[in-house]
């Protein structure tokens, strides 16, 4: 199963590094022209040309080395905050140094770079001479410390930013992945849904169907009034799987409005044996059932009774099979099919789906029952189930 990774949103702003790299140039331009004004008058013909051309090639050097800053933050962020002892202009190309350290989260390194930045602050306060004196290093120490403390502000508030938009990278993915689990999951329960309704609607009466069939090519001792009473029984049979068929795919392409099947319940029993005995089945029920058990009851106990019956004409054509169903509320449900060896075989062996008793074992677990089935003592087989029936009064088996 693929699962695609959630593309983070478009960015708002710049995304080429360009743009930092301008906007640190441009931070250091208003620290320059701080500097001039203070300078003295005819400083620059007088010979101080490093004003104007050492101070801003050292600034575009740190400015070009900040473009290996993602790949060497350390080195770069303190050639940078040194080089700032020699450039007013390189005030910001060092910010901008700080704030990538800073988005690293190790406090050494950021550490590190402060202290150099610092010291380099102090040099840079003497490079050139002002009017009025160099300032007092107990006013100039501060407010160094306060840009760069703004700078690792700015560098730790990118670092959460980018942890947050790691964070929900993963919450959504995560999320992606446990729907396309809880999809898979559905898609599972709903095979295996529309495989036990196919079973439970289709299973015993094409396994009808084809028994007559069976008997139809195996007896050749059957009077015509026989064979036509099979033949009828045989196409009776088919148009009733057809319509069995044609609802059960109706019901699940419809919409959830639609009205289910029709259900069965334990009032259809004895019907299902009547159909039994049509089959050739020696079958006969006996019933004690003290009251109506709930809908979901009586149907499991159907399918029980169902699934018996099929197995016996499958595999035990003609056999003697008996049907025993009693219980009342409190007392629980119990269903027992039982059916004798099968006489000398007379029709071929029918397929076996192999998913019948499974597919009842699921049933009458997921209703609190217990199913067990095993050979019988003469020959035979016996299947029996366990149903729980609470009582009005609560109690429960």
């Amino acid at each position: 199963m693929a699962t695609t990774i959630p593309q983070a949103p478009p960015p708002t702003g710049p995304r080429h590094p360009a743009w930092r790299l301008l906007a640190a140039a441009a931070l250091g331009v208003p620290f320059w022209f701080l500097a001039a004004i203070q300078l003295p008058y005819g400083y620059v013909s007088d010979g101080g040309y490093w004003f104007v051309t050492g101070d801003p090639l050292v600034a575009l050097g740190c400015l070009g080395l900040l473009a290996w800053r993602r790949r060497r933050p350390l080195p770069v962020a303190l050639v940078v905050a040194a080089a700032s002892a020699v450039s007013v202009l390189a005030a910001g190309a060092v910010f901008l140094a700080l704030v990538s350290v800073a988005a690293h989260r190790r406090p050494v390194w950021t550490g590190s770079v402060v202290a150099v930045y610092l010291v380099a602050a102090q040099g840079s306060m003497t490079l050139y001479p002002l009017r009025d004196g160099p300032p007092s290093p107990w006013l100039a120490l501060p407010v160094c410390a306060l840009s760069a403390g703004a700078a690792v502000a700015v560098g730790l508030a990118v670092a959460a930013r980018r942890a947050e938009v790691v964070s929900l990278r993963e919450r959504a993915l995560s999320a992606e992945r446990e729907q396309s689990t809880r999809a898979a999951h559905a898609r599972a329960e709903e095979r295996t849904r529309i495989a036990r309704e196919m079973h439970d609607v289709l299973a015993h009466r094409i396994s009808r169907v084809a028994l007559q069939a069976g008997v139809l090519d195996h007896r050749g001792d059957l009077t015509a009034e026989e064979n036509s009473l099979l033949v009828r029984s045989i196409r009776d049979g088919s148009h009733q799987a057809l319509e069995e068929l044609r609802d059960v795919l109706g019901v699940l392409r419809s919409d959830p409005g639609r009205p289910d099947l029709p259900k069965p319940s334990l009032a259809s029993v004895p019907d299902l044996v009547a159909e039994a005995r049509a089959t050739g089945l020696d079958a006969d029920l006996t019933s004690t059932v003290a009251g109506d058990p709930p809908d979901p009851l009586g149907r499991t106990c159907y399918r029980v009774v169902q699934e018996g019956l099929s197995n016996a004409a499958k595999h035990a054509p003609g056999s003697r099979v008996r049907v025993t169903v009693d219980g009342a509320p409190g007392d629980g449900l119990r269903v027992t099919v039982r059916n004798s060896a099968a006489p000398a075989a007379r029709t071929a062996a029918l397929p076996r789906s192999g998913y019948g008793l499974l597919g009842l074992t699921e049933r009458v677990t997921l209703a609190g029952g217990e199913l067990r089935h095993h050979p019988a003592s003469d020959g035979g087989h016996l299947l029996t189930a366990r149903l729980p029936w609470p009582d009005p009064g609560g109690k429960r088996t």
